[in-house]
């Protein structure tokens, strides 16, 4: 019995399949079939009901996954304690983004990776819930991620920025004559918005539900910068953080609503030395540049 084959079968029963187990642990999928296999022969028992497009497990397979996952744990135990003893950081680090703001992290990635080169870094953009659900599925390591309101109990999170959201238009829309705009000057306005799931959407929907209304919602995308081009285009009034109009014309909305970028890990830290040892350097370089 290997670790090699308790990986491959915790990968099969999780993914459902052996064709996306083997994408998964990165190698061909007759290899993690034939070792499967050998490892059914092995224990004389099948550990998966290999039906026509279906992989389920057995009550053989069912018994021997929790300690197939202890097993795999232990080992990652083991390597974890002698990385802390030695000061050896390798591994995998896996970190995710709200779109646009991958390129903070892009200088701090870069040190990390010039210190610990056997260290592997995956970096992947989702939306904000989708990142805390990463998180604390363990998927993620750190997120940055588009918060409203305080972090979820099970989440820590550092507060990357945190700004007042505005309502920008194109300086010949019949809004930029005004200074400032309310919800209710709002309601009535097709509205160009990060969609749902984004901590900028939840603040602009929190703020038009306190008024008792709903936004107007007319077009709906990730990354601030398209938002702010369609306003360009004259297609309404882009909802974005106030560092962003640009060439556009802002209006701070009254009530304030904000919006915050935070560095999110699962309460108490990241397990493992490697992404711990991210987590400095990612603080140091987005939410107090003067630390060491």
């Amino acid at each position: 019995m290997e670790l090699r084959q308790l990986a491959y079968v915790v990968a099969v029963a999780e993914e459902g399949g052996f064709t996306r187990a083997a994408a998964r642990e990165h190698v061909a999928q007759p290899g993690v079939s034939a070792q499967v296999r050998r490892l059914e022969a092995e224990l004389g028992q099948p550990l998966f009901d290999r039906g026509a497009g279906t992989v389920t497990l057995t009550a053989a397979g069912a018994a021997v996954l929790p300690f197939a996952r202890a097993a795999l744990a232990g080992a990652a135990g083991v390597r974890t304690a002698i990385d802390e003893l030695t000061g050896l950081l390798r591994g995998h680090v896996a970190i995710g983004v709200v779109p646009s703001v991958g390129g903070r992290l892009a200088d701090a990635l870069a040190a990390f990776h010039a210190a610990h080169p056997a260290v592997e870094i995956t970096l992947a953009e989702d939306t904000s819930d989708a990142l805390l659900d990463g998180v604390r599925a363990g998927r993620l390591d750190l997120a940055l991620a588009g918060l409203a309101g305080a972090p979820p109990a099970d989440l820590e999170a550092d507060t990357v920025t945190d700004e007042r959201l505005v309502a920008a238009v194109h300086p010949g829309h019949r809004l930029a004559r005004r200074r400032t705009i309310t919800v209710r000057g709002l309601r009535d306005e097709p509205l160009i918005a990060l969609p749902r799931g984004t901590g900028g959407r939840a603040a602009l929907d929190a703020g038009f539900a306190a008024a008792g209304l709903a936004p107007r919602v007319a077009f709906e995308a990730g990354d601030p910068r398209i938002l702010m081009e369609l306003a360009r285009r004259g297609l309404g009034v882009a909802i974005v953080p106030e560092s962003a109009p640009e060439d556009l014309h802002p209006l701070p909305i009254r009530p304030p609503m904000r919006s915050r970028l935070d560095l999110v890990r699962r309460a108490g830290g990241p397990a493992g030395p490697a992404a711990r040892a991210l987590l400095v350097r990612v603080r140091a370089a987005l939410v107090d540049p003067a630390d060491p």
